[in-house]
């Protein structure tokens, strides 16, 4: 089989798409060859089947050249996109477009004239005339939560699919100790991740002198910055006291490392999506709490909170913590063992790779 993948990113180092990386390296695994377009790229280290052609964001550094307007640079791109699905088509049987459906719409009609089978991935909540125009020109569309845009309008098209969740990378690390009472956030800072929610519920924690720590590992981007000052603002007295600690981003390479080292990791993404934060702290036994109803039917009732229930979580947070720690590790592994089961990335590789050659 040879693929061509479309993604954002790649960049090994990247917080939040790093995790392409993987992706590519198991495709690059069981493919003769793999060729990857990105809107920009990074680091990266793949073997000699997998070439990255880059539509150029990356090279965009000249602050104040007239060549930096943002028409001037779409167009850039476009012609690139063009270029390289032409001058490649020879190169790949199969397309695999990761998340942004514009790709789909602009080469769709073209790859059904080269007769190449494509793929689309998209697990956004919310979808507009765009993401059902792709899902039109594809032949198959891939979700991984039933509450996903794609999974309502996909029909016969779509197929539910595993999370990717790369259990070889994250797994328990037997040389890191969990910190005491630790918590765990780990995401973007944004009013959709509801961060002040877990502050809200760790300040009534912290009334009650129950003894915890919670690091937020991520950042806020330019337009979320009030939002953080907010938050920093809003709580000072936790983050004073060394309770609380904004820790910045860290690359998904680095996040194993992160997931061991702290008891429960805590997640408040609305219900919708299946945040691969959720899985891949359960694949490093770390203990999870999530409101995300997508989550309902794979995780225990234990680690489930009601959404945007700050006197919910602050109950849940008490038990898991009380709980002794052979518990704690007895549930870790079960979690982890449901990760290998539904969610692994060698399983994703071989569902997606199946469906290609069909």
């Amino acid at each position: 089989m040879k693929l061509l993948i479309l993604t954002q990113k790649i960049d090994r180092n990247d917080d939040v798409l790093g995790f392409m990386h993987g992706w590519i390296l198991e495709f690059a695994k069981n493919c003769e060859q793999v060729t990857v377009i990105c809107l920009g790229k990074g680091e990266y280290d793949f073997p000699g089947n997998v070439k990255v052609l880059s539509l150029g964001k990356e090279k965009n550094n000249f602050q104040f050249s007239i060549f930096n307007f943002q028409f001037v640079k779409r167009i850039k791109y476009l012609i690139n996109f063009y270029k390289y699905i032409w001058r490649e088509r020879g190169s790949y049987d199969a397309v695999f477009v990761h998340m942004n459906s514009e790709y789909v719409v602009l080469g769709g009609l073209l790859w059904r004239l080269w007769r190449k089978k494509i793929m689309l991935w998209n697990n956004h909540l919310i979808g507009n005339f765009q993401t059902r125009l792709a899902v039109i020109l594809a032949h198959r569309s891939f979700y991984t939560s039933p509450f996903s845009f794609n999974a309502k309008i996909s029909g016969k098209k779509g197929a539910k699919m595993p999370a990717g969740i790369d259990t070889q990378l994250f797994c328990r690390l037997p040389g890191v100790v969990k910190k005491q009472n630790s918590l765990l956030f780990l995401g973007r800072i944004s009013p959709v991740k509801r961060l002040e929610v877990l502050l809200e519920s760790v300040q009534l924690l912290n009334e009650e002198n129950f003894f915890f720590t919670l690091d937020v590992v991520g950042e806020a981007l330019p337009r979320d910055v009030d939002y953080f000052e907010d938050l920093k603002n809003r709580f000072s007295d936790l983050l004073k006291s060394d309770k609380v600690k904004f820790l910045g981003k860290s690359a998904n390479c680095e996040t194993p490392q992160i997931y061991n080292s702290h008891q429960v990791c805590v997640n408040l993404t609305n219900s919708g999506s299946l945040d691969k934060t959720i899985l891949e702290a359960m694949a490093t036994e770390t203990l999870v709490l999530v409101s995300n109803e997508s989550f309902r039917n794979v995780l225990p009732e234990e680690l489930m909170f009601r959404e945007n229930d700050t006197g919910d979580l602050c109950q849940k947070v008490k038990i898991i913590l009380n709980q002794s720690q052979d518990d704690r590790e007895a549930l870790g592994r079960k979690l982890r063992i449901i990760v290998e089961e539904e969610h692994s990335l060698k399983k994703l590789v071989s569902l997606v790779l199946a469906e290609a050659e069909l």
